[in-house]
């Protein structure tokens, strides 16, 4: 399937491992010249000369996204550098998990800062532009939107704002000839998830191949998702044959959401 992208120009928000890497890789293999963010410098150029393998353009942006002015600087270095902006794929942020009461308002205040505030920053920064390119948004969520968890208070409430604030820019979208849609996955083969891999393994006196098992087993999931399984899909999203999905929240969570 031709979905439509070769010659565009994406910017992908914590692109330096996961989730974010394989959808800068993935888009690059579609045609698309990247621009990559992160605050890691070494992992960030890694990302970047992996795109040029697949002889794609990339810009490798080092940024905060917590500091106020970093996304309309990201969004700028990208006109400078590629012109146009076709693609915003928001997916940097991590947060907190732990007990509520043992969680202080700077912790809370770090996950909306990054996450939420992130996102809502760089899509205004970059709205105008792809007002101009009829482009797309796709934000990477989480489940921890939908399910409430006694330990992921931040990240709950962080990913049900951003639940919100997809729906609310799908409409002014509408209006402005924008795709917004997202993805929410559950748990996928990162760096984050590699630690509960280990705490499992420790606690259940587990090998890593059972241990695995036994986490995907605890979530439900038909097994752990991989980042490819969101770069996928996010390609899809912003590729033309999606043109008629607007404000979808697309779940992918190997079976495990119970929600209708």
């Amino acid at each position: 399937m031709d979905l439509g992208l070769n010659g565009k120009v994406a910017i992908v928000t914590g692109a330096s491992r996961g989730i974010g890497r394989a959808i800068a890789i993935e888009l690059a293999r579609e045609g698309c010249d990247v621009a990559v963010a992160a605050r890691d410098t070494a992992k960030l150029e890694e990302t970047s000369a992996a795109i040029r393998v697949l002889g794609r353009r990339a810009l490798a942006h080092a940024a905060d996204l917590r500091e106020a002015p970093a996304p309309a600087a990201l969004a700028a270095a990208c006109l400078e550098q590629f012109g146009r902006i076709d693609l915003v794929v928001n997916n940097a942020g991590a947060t907190k998990r732990g007990d509520f009461l043992a969680l202080t308002d700077a912790e809370f205040l770090d996950g909306f800062a990054m996450k939420f505030m992130g996102a809502v920053r760089l899509t205004r920064a970059a709205w105008p532009h792809l007002v101009k390119s009829s482009g797309c948004v796709v934000n990477i969520i989480g489940q921890g939107g939908k399910y409430a968890d006694t330990e992921f208070t931040i990240g709950g409430s962080v990913n049900a704002a951003l639940y919100n604030f997809t729906k609310a820019m799908a409409r002014r979208g509408v209006k402005d000839g924008v795709r917004v849609n997202a993805v929410s996955p559950a748990a996928v083969e990162t760096d984050r998830l590699k630690v509960r891999i280990q705490e499992t393994m420790q606690r259940r006196n587990l090998d890593e191949a059972r241990a695995r098992e036994e986490l995907g087993h605890e979530l439900g999931q038909a097994r752990i998702g991989r980042p490819e399984d969101i770069a996928y899909l996010v390609c899809y999203l912003a590729g033309a044959p999606a043109e008629f999905i607007r404000g979808a929240i697309v779940d992918a969570d190997g079976g495990a959401g119970r929600a209708i």
